[in-house]
């Protein structure tokens, strides 16, 4: 039996984070016979329940000792994990529990990371005395190997795949046209359908009043309907509410909280998406749903550039004229983007098959170490 464990952000009602989780556990099932994953989660009881996996505290040092030491692979897998902007914090954390690993002479995976923003220079020497001593480095963009070739990462063998939610399945539209009509939108209804996922950021009046305007001008002069659509249920809830209540015309909002397929279900019902947060564009692409991508991260840029698309601008930038005219573009070139996206998807898809391939391998030489 291969025994495997995963560290991530895992168990904190993120979308993006939990369809990674999904994604990871969903490959590897697939790829390796006779496998036992434990989960290191905020939420070990959810966690273990939608994932059907084992799933300790993620605070619990005792429990995560023990269960790195009864494994043969230790992942550190996916999301932004290794960044210091959002918070101080977790990056320390997770290259402790990566060097507990190493210490534990367990084979480690970095698992299709996106590398950074890293901004302090002890960070930067962190990462790369930690992350010099894994044995193999899988990163979902370009840009992460560069920045971990800069900051001297260069012992282990670095990857470049792709973010493991891309290999997601499409969710069922119909079942995603029902939740729409239960949260209220009329189901007999034939207008095009645009979505927005937005996230809070720091000073975002001029950006949500932007959006404001965009959807309220779509939806009075372009016959459309706008929906918004929360990906971290609790943070993005709020910002919907500043949003509905600043809005002059009729939009919907996805007020209740849905599972990873039928997320994948609401945004395949989509004519296009305004997406601010990553996986609302993943998940577009997965159901091949057109894009317009805003970005407050490098990662947003890194995944459009992936694709060979370009974001539209950043948070900070954001015209809703410029808005309202790509929307209107891609409308009229609605079918021809739909085929460009088919076929780039697929391949990232092909991309991120590399990463079940490295832990098969490290898998083997786990067992071929213990057997010495």
């Amino acid at each position: 039996m291969g025994k495997i464990v995963i560290s991530g952000y895992y168990g904190f009602n993120n979308v993006g984070d939990e369809s990674i989780l999904t994604a990871i556990v969903n490959n590897l099932k697939d790829s390796i016979k006779d496998i036992e994953i434990t989960v290191l989660s905020v939420n070990p009881e959810s966690t273990s329940q939608k994932h059907k996996i084992n799933a300790i505290d993620r605070k619990n040092i005792f429990q995560i000792y023990k269960a790195i030491k009864n494994c043969e692979v230790f992942i550190s897998g996916g999301g932004s994990l290794l960044q210091d902007v959002t918070s101080g914090r977790s990056i320390t954390y997770y290259l402790v529990i990566i060097f507990m690993a190493i210490i534990l002479r367990k084979k480690v995976l970095i698992y299709s990371q996106g590398i950074g923003p890293i901004n302090k220079w002890f960070n930067k020497y962190m990462v790369q005395w930690v992350l010099n001593k894994v044995d193999c480095i899988s990163v979902r963009d370009e840009k992460s190997k560069e920045l971990l070739k800069k900051i001297g990462v260069y012992t282990p063998d670095i990857y470049v795949t792709a973010d493991p939610v891309i290999s997601l399945k499409q969710g069922n539209k119909k079942t995603g046209r029902e939740i729409l009509t239960k949260e209220g939108m009329d189901h007999q209804s034939e207008k095009p359908l645009i979505g927005f996922a937005i996230r809070g950021w720091r000073d975002n009046d001029e950006f949500l009043s932007n959006i404001c305007k965009t959807a309220d001008k779509l939806i009075e002069h372009s016959n459309v309907d706008v929906v918004f659509i929360p990906f971290h249920f609790g943070e993005d809830i709020k910002i919907l509410e500043e949003i509905a209540h600043k809005m002059e015309q009729k939009a919907f909002f996805i007020k209740n909280k849905y599972d990873i397929e039928e997320m994948l279900g609401i945004v395949g019902n989509l004519d296009l998406l305004v997406g601010v947060r990553l996986h609302s564009l993943i998940f577009a692409a997965i159901m091949n749903v057109p894009i317009i991508a805003i970005s407050y991260d490098p990662k947003i840029d890194s995944f459009m550039k992936s694709l060979q698309l370009k974001t539209l601008c950043s948070t900070e930038g954001l015209n809703y004229v410029d808005l309202i005219l790509e929307i209107e573009l891609i409308q009229k070139k609605h079918e021809a983007y739909k085929n460009i996206l088919t076929q780039r998807v697929k391949k990232l898809q092909e991309k991120a098959r590399i990463n079940e391939k490295l832990v098969i391998e490290l898998l083997k030489k786990g067992r071929h170490q213990r057997e010495e």
